[in-house]
């Protein structure tokens, strides 16, 4: 069975993005088929691995637009078992264009635009979102099985993460009821720092089941890599940054 999950935080610079791409890459070196589809307007996830949405785009915004199907618009990328459907400056035309939209629909918009028939290829779908909380996002919270959270190992770590929570709740009362956390992911860990591991400690205090035991460290690597449009198991394998990220898809296939 396809498992969706959203990688969501209304937080900007906690490590969306780049979880994305190197998760994504991960589970596929492990051999699972796995499609990443790209819905922030910034488009870093699909740049980050190595894809266009081109001109005139062939994205994410015209899978929510139905002017392309869903096989039109998957691309394939450096990893045989990684597919992706990139995401273009058009799709922050998305939030204004929803507003507009009957209330009876425009929450489920990606969800009836992914068809059972085809997404049933892959193995598990990444949906990156973008940092807030508007309509692109919920259209993905209500599209998801779950809900991987990153959260930066930094002051103000759990702020707005109780919004995002109330929003989840929200959601699977509503129109989601399934819908459930994948996990929480400390990123940008520093070991040496006393407030990275003071935040660590309270994420598992006050969320003891949900935190995965993998944190991703700060590492060059995985600031690097994007910038040649690899994820970082492409760009150096035995970086902290990358094996951080295989451990964590081997966490997630182990309780998955």
């Amino acid at each position: 069975m396809t498992r969706i999950v959203a990688i969501a935080n209304q937080k900007g610079g906690v490590g969306k993005t780049t979880t994305t791409i190197n998760l994504a890459a991960s589970l596929a070196v492990e051999e699972k088929k796995i499609l990443v589809i790209d819905l922030d307007p910034q488009s870093n996830t699909s740049s980050g691995m190595g894809i266009q949405a081109g001109a005139p785009p062939r994205s994410s915004y015209e899978l929510m637009s139905g002017k392309y199907t869903f096989q039109e618009l998957v691309q394939s990328t450096d990893l045989p078992f990684l597919s992706a459907i990139p995401c273009s400056v058009a799709m922050a035309g998305f939030e204004p264009e929803a507003a507009t939209i009957d209330a009876g629909i425009r929450h489920r918009i990606l969800k009836d635009s992914l068809p059972n028939s085809e997404i049933s290829a892959y193995e598990y779908i990444l949906l990156d979102c973008p940092p807030s909380l508007g309509f692109i996002t919920l259209n993905a919270l209500v599209a998801a099985h779950s809900v991987l959270i990153p959260v930066q190992c930094e002051y103000f770590a759990l702020e707005g993460l109780g919004q995002l929570m109330k929003t989840m709740e929200r959601v699977k009362h509503r129109w989601n009821e399934t819908l459930s956390i994948e996990g929480i992911l400390p990123t940008m860990f520093d070991k040496r720092n006393r407030l990275s591991a003071s935040v660590l400690d309270e994420l598992r205090k006050h969320f003891p089941k949900d935190v995965f035991s993998s944190t991703i460290p700060r590492n060059v690597t995985l600031g690097e890599a994007p910038s040649h449009g690899k994820p970082a198991i492409l760009y150096d394998v035995m970086s902290k940054g990358a094996q951080s990220y295989m451990s964590l898809a081997k966490e997630i296939l182990a309780y998955g």
